[in-house]
C-alpha cells in the first residue's frame, strides 16, 4: 500500500518535520478532490482529479492509491467514468491516510 522506503528517503532528504508538513498539506489538498467523490459529485473533472491525486500519491509513495488513480484517469479520459471504482479509491485513500498518520517517525 505504502512504499515505506520512499517515505524513509523523503524523511532523510527533508527531515521529519518537513515531511510531516508535506504529508498534511497533501491530505488537505486531496480532501478538495476526495470530499466531492464521497458525495458522488458527478460535475467534477474526474480525469483531472485523478491525475492530481496520482501524481501527489506517487511522490509520497502511496503506491496503491496512485495505481488506482492512474487506472481511473485512463478510464475517465476514454469516457468510461462509470467504470471507475470510486469506492476502491476512497478506501485506498483512507487506508493510506490512516497508515501514514499513525506511523511513528524513524529514530
Amino acid at each position: 500500500m505504502i512504499d515505506w522506503e520512499r517515505i524513509e528517503q523523503l524523511e532523510r532528504d527533508f527531515g521529519t518535520e518537513c515531511l510531516t508538513e508535506v504529508i498534511h498539506m497533501f491530505f488537505s489538498e486531496a480532501e478538495e478532490v476526495i470530499a466531492p467523490l464521497r458525495r458522488g459529485d458527478a460535475r467534477r473533472d474526474l480525469r483531472s482529479d485523478m491525475h492530481f491525486l496520482k501524481g501527489s500519491a506517487l511522490n509520497l509513495g502511496f503506491r496503491q492509491l496512485a495505481s488506482l488513480c492512474s487506472e481511473a484517469e485512463q478510464l475517465a479520459a476514454r469516457g468510461r467514468r462509470s467504470e471507475v471504482g470510486i469506492a476502491e479509491i476512497l478506501g485506498a485513500y483512507d487506508a493510506a491516510r490512516g497508515a501514514i498518520l499513525n506511523r511513528k517517525p524513524a529514530a
